[in-house]
């Protein structure tokens, strides 16, 4: 039986003739696209991990979790991120590789925050006519099309913008003092704030302002 990732990428385990059902190893309760399936949090990776009984090999599906350079915080007084955050975060990358770029920039995390679909920033977006199908036809424009031989890396390194948006976000989480998670939409906000980046470039050619922009910024702190 093969059993399936968020992303759709079948996980397949060694080969054997028996067959035996998946072992689930640590559960973390993630949206419905998860229903089934258990998750392993490492400090550096955010893995999908499936193992046979007995002491078959492991078949693993890692993401990097996002990042931040903020060096005057201190380890523990960084804030989390939400579980949508994450998936955005993971899907943005994917969306890179799937297009072939060399790196996971403003526009694959806008492209991210959209294939996860249940946030409220995503669900804003779709509201104000900006989708996945529009966004990724957008990018190809501003970015051209890769050579059809290149393959991205697994986890396509951040753009200076993209990194500066993920910090942006953390930095805007603490400013606000209040207590919970980064969510989806400090993330979208933090896109929106790299002004000169393809993402905030995107969103401004579909009517996405800075008018919008404050007004999704009234539901920064939830993720429901």
């Amino acid at each position: 039986m093969v059993a399936q990732s968020l992303c759709s990428i079948p996980i397949i385990p060694s080969h054997s003739s028996q067959r035996e059902p998946f072992e689930h190893i640590l559960c973390l309760n993630l949206p419905n696209s998860f229903v089934g399936t258990k998750l392993l949090i490492q400090p550096s990776s955010f893995s999908l991990v499936a193992s046979k009984r007995r002491s078959s090999p492991v078949a693993t599906i890692s993401f990097s979790l996002p990042t931040t350079k903020i060096e005057e915080i201190a380890a523990d007084k960084k804030p989390k991120w939400s579980e949508r955050a994450i998936k955005s975060f993971a899907m943005g990358e994917l969306e890179a590789r799937k297009l072939k770029l060399p790196n996971t920039g403003t526009e694959a995390m806008l492209m991210g925050i959209l294939v996860e679909g249940t946030s409220l920033a995503s669900k804003f977006l779709r509201e104000n006519g900006i989708t996945l199908m529009k966004v990724r036809e957008e990018s190809v424009k501003l970015l051209g099309k890769s050579d059809l031989f290149f393959f991205s890396p697994e986890h396509p390194p951040l753009t200076e913008s993209a990194q500066r948006a993920l910090d942006w976000a953390v930095k805007e989480k603490l400013k606000s003092g209040e207590n919970g998670e980064i969510t989806t939409t400090h993330l979208l906000l933090g896109v929106w704030s790299e002004k000169e980046a393809a993402g905030h470039k995107i969103l401004a050619s579909f009517g996405f302002d800075d008018e919008k922009a404050k007004e999704l910024a009234k539901t920064m702190d939830k993720d429901v």
